[in-house]
C-alpha cells in the first residue's frame, strides 16, 4: 500500500489584479497533504482564502484568478501552467458540495434526474444504474422515502433534505475528493446535526477524501481528521483535530476557538422594566384568508410576550417555527390575524401602510441578508443618508456629519461612506445594516437572524457591538436565532418558539440548567460541542423535520417529536403552563421533578 497522500498541495499561490491594477497574492504559499479516506478543514475568517483554495483543487480561478504551485489529486496534476488537467476532473473525479442547495438546483426539474446527470454526463454508468445508486445514497444519507424522494421537485424539499440530496449529486461518481464548502451554514442548529452525521457516515463508508471549509469550529471537530487554519490567505497552524484543539499553538488559532464560545455582558437590568412593546394573542399566517378568518398557511398561535424599555428579548425556534413572522408582524410588514401590537402604551395598525412616520421611526428591523437588504448601485452614505431626510429632515453638511457619527457608532472608518456595498466584507455589510436602523434613532431593533450568515469573529465582534450600542443609546432589542448560544451572549430573556406557540419563556440564567421543555432541551443539545467525538455520542440525535401548523392537533405541538412524550396524559388534553423553580414558564404535562429526571 503506498503511502503518499492522495491529495498534495506544494507552494500554492493565487494572485489577482488589484484595485490599482497591479497583480495581488490573495493566497501566499499554501502547502498540505490529504490521505486517502481522510477529511482536511480549511478553517478562518471571511476573506481568509478557504473557499478560493477549494476551488484551486478544481483548477478554477475566479475573475481571472492566476493559479501557481503544485496541485496533485490522485493522478491528475496542475503544476501551474494551467488548470486544464484537473478542471477536466471536475464533476467526476472531483466533486463540489456548496453552501446553498437551494440555489444549485434546478426549480423546474425532479430531483432524482439532477443527481444522476454528472454519472450521465460524465458516462460512469448506464442511467438505470445511476438512479440504483442514488437510490442508495439517499438510504445512506437518511433521505426520507429514498425510493420515492427522487420524484419530488426541489421547492417540495426541506433545505436539509436538498444539502443531503447534492452531498448524493457530489458522491454519484464516486469521486476521489469532495469539496464541501459551507454545506451546514445556512442549516438551523437541529438540521444541521441530522445532515452532519449523514455527511460523516458516507463519507467513511464509501472511503472518500475530503476538503471541509467552515468558519465553525465545532462543525469541523466532527467532520475532520485534520485543520488547516488560514487568515489573510496565508498558513497559521496545522494539525490533527485534537492536538490542535487541546493545544493551539498560533495566537489567530486562539483567537478562533475564543470566539466560538460568545460571552455574555452582562447588563444591569431594572426590576420591571417600563414596558415598550407589548405583544398580545398574535395570530398569523400566509395565504388567502378563509370565512372564519384563518390563514390557508398558519404560522403563528396565540403567541404573546413583553420587551420592556432598553431590553433584549432572544426568540430562537428551528426554521419554520414562526421566528421571523413575529418580526414580520411587529414591523408591520404582515398583517396579523388575531391580537394587537402595542408601542409604549400605543396601539399600531397592523400594517405599515396603516402607520405614521413616527411609529416607523421607533420600529426599525434589519435582515438576515444584507447583501439582499442594501441596494449595490447607491453609496453607503446614501443609503444612510435616505433615512436620515425621511425622518429626520436632514440634509447637506448636517447629513454627512450624522453620517459619519454613525459610522463611528457602528466602528467604521468615515471612508466607507463614498464605498458601495459590494466593496465591503459581509461583517462590514451587517454593520452598515445595523446604522440605517441606527439612522431612525428608534426605539426597538427587531433583529432577524442578524449574525447566523457571518463567521465566528465577525458574529462576536456584531454581538459586541449589539451589547454597546444598548448599553449607550438605550435601545431595546427583539432578537431572533436559531441559536440558543448567541442569543444568550445578548438577550435578558428568551422566548421559545415551536410551530408558532411559545413552548418555554424565562430569564437567561434560567435556561443555563434543566429543567427545559423537551424541545429547549433539543436545541440546546444540538448545539456542537468544541470536541471530537461529539457527533457520535448516543445523546446527540437528528431532529426529524417539522410538520406544518395546520396539521397540528389542539394537542402539545411537540408531541410527534417529544421523547418523553407520556400515553394517557399528553395525548389526551392540551398541557399546561408550569413555572419552574429558576421562573421559566414551561408549557408541558411533564412537573419539574419528571423533568428533572
Amino acid at each position: 500500500m503506498s503511502l503518499s497522500p492522495h491529495v498534495e498541495v506544494r507552494n500554492l499561490a493565487v494572485t489577482v489584479r488589484g484595485p490599482d491594477g497591479q497583480p495581488l497574492r490573495i493566497i501566499d504559499d499554501v502547502s498540505f497533504d490529504v490521505a486517502r479516506g481522510e477529511v482536511l478543514a480549511l478553517i478562518g475568517e471571511s476573506g481568509s482564502g478557504k473557499t478560493t483554495i477549494a476551488l484551486s483543487l478544481m483548477g478554477y480561478g475566479r475573475g481571472g484568478a492566476a493559479i501557481s504551485g503544485l496541485i496533485r489529486v490522485g493522478d491528475a496534476t496542475l503544476d501551474g501552467a494551467g488548470g486544464a488537467s484537473l478542471a477536466a476532473q471536475r464533476g467526476r473525479r472531483i466533486t463540489y458540495v456548496a453552501q446553498s442547495a437551494a440555489a444549485a438546483f434546478n426549480p423546474s426539474r425532479r430531483v432524482i434526474d439532477q443527481v444522476i446527470e454528472p454519472a450521465l454526463i460524465h458516462r460512469t454508468e448506464s442511467a438505470q444504474a445511476a438512479r440504483a445508486r442514488a437510490i442508495d445514497l439517499f438510504r445512506a444519507l437518511g433521505l426520507p422515502g429514498p425510493e420515492t424522494i427522487g420524484s419530488r421537485y426541489p421547492h417540495e424539499l426541506s433545505g436539509g433534505q436538498l444539502q443531503r440530496l447534492m452531498a448524493a449529486m457530489a458522491l454519484i461518481t464516486q469521486p476521489d475528493l469532495v469539496i464541501f464548502d459551507e454545506p451546514t451554514t445556512a442549516l438551523d442548529v437541529t438540521t444541521q446535526v441530522g445532515v452532519l452525521q449523514a455527511f460523516r457516515r458516507v463519507v467513511r463508508q464509501q472511503g472518500a477524501t475530503g476538503v471541509y471549509v467552515s468558519h465553525d469550529l465545532a462543525v469541523v471537530a466532527q467532520m475532520a481528521d485534520q485543520i488547516l487554519v488560514l487568515n489573510r490567505g496565508r498558513v497559521r497552524e496545522q494539525n490533527r483535530v485534537a492536538a490542535l484543539l487541546e493545544a493551539p499553538a498560533d495566537d489567530y488559532t486562539q483567537l478562533l476557538i475564543a470566539a466560538a464560545h460568545p460571552v455574555v455582558k452582562a447588563q444591569p437590568i431594572p426590576a420591571k422594566p417600563e414596558p415598550l412593546l407589548e405583544i398580545a394573542g398574535i395570530s398569523a399566517g400566509y395565504g388567502p384568508i378563509d370565512r372564519a378568518g384563518r390563514p390557508a398557511y398558519p404560522v403563528l398561535s396565540d403567541v404573546s410576550l413583553t420587551i420592556g424599555r432598553g431590553a433584549a428579548v432572544g426568540v430562537i425556534g428551528e426554521s419554520g417555527s414562526g421566528k421571523s413572522t413575529v418580526a414580520r408582524v411587529v414591523a408591520g410588514l404582515l398583517a396579523p390575524v388575531a391580537g394587537t401590537i402595542s408601542l409604549a402604551g400605543e396601539t399600531l395598525a397592523p400594517t405599515v401602510s396603516g402607520r405614521t412616520r413616527e411609529q416607523l421611526r421607533r420600529v426599525q428591523i434589519v435582515f438576515q441578508n444584507a447583501d439582499v437588504a442594501l441596494n449595490p448601485a447607491h453609496s453607503v452614505g446614501d443609503i444612510l443618508g435616505r433615512v436620515l431626510r425621511f425622518y429626520h429632515d436632514m440634509h447637506g453638511a448636517d447629513a454627512q456629519r450624522r453620517v459619519a457619527e454613525l459610522l463611528d457608532l457602528i466602528r467604521l472608518p468615515a471612508t466607507v461612506a463614498e464605498r458601495r456595498c459590494d466593496e465591503l466584507s459581509g461583517g462590514q455589510k451587517q454593520r452598515v445594516n445595523l446604522a440605517r436602523a441606527l439612522a431612525a434613532d428608534p426605539d426597538i431593533i427587531l433583529c432577524d437572524e442578524v449574525t447566523s450568515a457571518l463567521d465566528t469573529v465577525v458574529r462576536g465582534a456584531i454581538l459586541d457591538l449589539l451589547a454597546d450600542l444598548r448599553r449607550d443609546l438605550g435601545v431595546a432589542y427583539l432578537f431572533i436565532s436559531h441559536d440558543i448560544a448567541t442569543v444568550k451572549a445578548l438577550c435578558d430573556e428568551i422566548v421559545v418558539l415551536y410551530k408558532g406557540t411559545r413552548v418555554e419563556s424565562g430569564r437567561r440564567d434560567g435556561y443555563d440548567t434543566p429543567p427545559f421543555h423537551p424541545y429547549t432541551d433539543l436545541l440546546i443539545g444540538s448545539v456542537p460541542e468544541l470536541r471530537p467525538g461529539w457527533l457520535a455520542d448516543e445523546s446527540v440525535q437528528a431532529a426529524a423535520p417539522l410538520a406544518h401548523l395546520a396539521e397540528s392537533p389542539d394537542l402539545c405541538r411537540f408531541l410527534p417529536r417529544c421523547p418523553v412524550a407520556m400515553a394517557g396524559r399528553c395525548d389526551v388534553a392540551p398541557p399546561p403552563l408550569r413555572e419552574m423553580s429558576a421562573g421559566n414558564m414551561v408549557l408541558c404535562h411533564r412537573t419539574e421533578a419528571e423533568l428533572v429526571g
